[in-house]
């Protein structure tokens, strides 16, 4: 496993962590056991670095609970990031984030699902939040950090507007974004600007949501909460131009190193890029991913992908 500096916090994190969102089962049914088990097998491989947010898993909140009970006993030796920002949204009941009290009252709720003491990055889980909300989460970040409750804060986005606005004190740590050899997007600005100004970048969707593992096929029918709307309409035709785009990346499998293993590496290939956070639902999945980070794509792959995605577009 390889390390990097993550931002301006400093921490040398793997450069593949453990995404939890799917083993609180929105992404299809995971059994505690296998849940806890993911977690460990990723610590075995290298994995120190874990996220979630408050948001994930059915009930909210599972997923954080889950990550809690496998890291006791090797809390110290790993890094924890969660969001907020997101609470009951999906169920039709969000807070309305108007007071650094809704925040810090999340935050505790974290720490307790997450049994522990603090958290090592908090993050807006807000993509595209208001100038007033922007207000409330730095003021609620800036208490909880002299509180000693978090360690460092940042933002998932994928607008380099939002990020900028939300760095506007130059204190924000990271920014999470959606990032994948479908999605080079962030190339245009948002990679650069966190480049250019010691933005942490936590990569999440790098394998756009499973379809760049190569497993899925043009008769595959999704059944989870997440994908189950790709089954009909635009959002079909999408997945099946998707799928179209992946054969042609099919010469990046070779003995030793799978589609999702090379989708992976594509992502780290970028120089401010600090780590991807794949999620698993297995510990041979978690397994697989970590080790993508022992290896690397040559130039002459990286310009072949360019052929077939080029940069800074999306599929």
């Amino acid at each position: 496993m390889q390390y990097r500096k993550l931002g301006k916090t400093g921490w040398q994190v793997s450069v593949i962590g453990l995404g939890t969102w799917n083993i609180g089962g929105q992404w299809g049914e995971v059994d505690d056991r296998t849940a806890l088990a993911t977690v460990w097998r990723a610590y075995e491989c290298g994995v120190n670095f874990f996220d979630t947010a408050d948001a994930y898993g059915e009930p909210p909140g599972r997923s954080e609970e889950l990550l809690g009970r496998a890291l006791q006993g090797i809390r110290h030796e790993v890094f924890i990031a969660t969001k907020v920002g997101n609470w009951a949204r999906r169920h039709g009941h969000p807070l309305p984030y108007t007071s650094p009290l809704h925040i810090i009252v999340c935050c505790h709720a974290s720490l307790y699902r997450l049994r522990t003491d603090y958290i090592d990055l908090y993050q807006c889980h807000i993509g595209n939040p208001t100038d007033a909300e922007i207000e409330v989460f730095l003021e609620a970040f800036e208490r909880l950090k002299e509180q000693g409750k978090i360690r460092a804060y940042g933002i998932s986005t994928n607008s380099v507007d939002a990020l900028m606005r939300f760095n506007k004190h130059g204190t924000c740590a990271t920014c999470q974004l959606d990032y994948s050899i479908l999605n080079r997007a962030p190339e245009r600005d948002l990679l650069p600007y966190c480049q250019e100004n010691g933005i942490g970048v936590i990569v999440r969707g790098p394998l756009a949501m499973g379809v760049l593992s190569g497993k899925f096929t043009p008769d595959t029918v999704f059944t989870d909460d997440v994908r189950r709307s790709w089954n009909e309409g635009e959002r079909r035709e999408r997945f099946l131009r998707r799928l179209e785009i992946v054969e042609r990346l099919r010469f990046l499998e070779r003995d030793g190193r799978t589609m999702a293993q090379a989708a992976l590496q594509f992502v780290l290939s970028h120089p401010a890029v600090s780590c991807a956070i794949p999620g698993a639902k297995s510990p041979q999945q978690a397994e697989a991913n970590a080790n993508a980070g022992d290896g690397a794509l040559t130039e002459e792959e990286l310009k072949a992908i360019d052929e077939i995605v080029q940069p800074g577009t999306v599929v």
